[in-house]
């Protein structure tokens, strides 16, 4: 089960709008299940740092199949996944990361919104998520 791109799309959408509406400039990516990226855009003005970690967390969220702010909290010292963000070629392990399921429960992709701070880019990728 993948995401499409017209359900890529209006994610999109959906999370550009909330963006918009808190009055922030994103970077928002969608992958598939196999993490393969399926859309992007990035917002005019949007920090250019941002784009490879919107993506990184996209990604994440679809590895590990946990928002990435969860990855974030079980990657701290003494964690039981300490050091895991230098796996999979650079792993993003702070908010901003979110799976996405269809209307079964099935994970489908993942969301990645980066721009903001870390409370504003999980909000705008959660809204993102479930626009399915």
């Amino acid at each position: 089960m993948n995401i499409s791109l017209a359900q890529a799309e209006k994610l999109i959408a959906v999370a550009k709008e909330k963006a918009i509406a808190i009055d922030t400039k994103m970077n928002i990516a969608v992958v598939d299940a196999g993490a393969n990226l399926v859309a992007f855009v990035r917002m005019d003005g949007a920090w250019l740092g941002s784009l490879d970690i919107s993506i990184k967390k996209a990604k994440t969220a679809r590895f590990f199949d946990m928002n990435t702010g969860v990855v974030g909290s079980l990657s701290q010292p003494g964690g039981s996944l300490y050091n895991i963000e230098h796996s999979n070629g650079g792993l993003i392990t702070f908010p901003g990361g979110v799976p996405i399921k269809n209307a079964a429960g099935d994970i489908i992709g993942a969301i990645g919104v980066s721009g903001s701070s870390v409370e504003n880019d999980h909000t705008v990728a959660e809204s993102g998520a479930l626009a399915i």
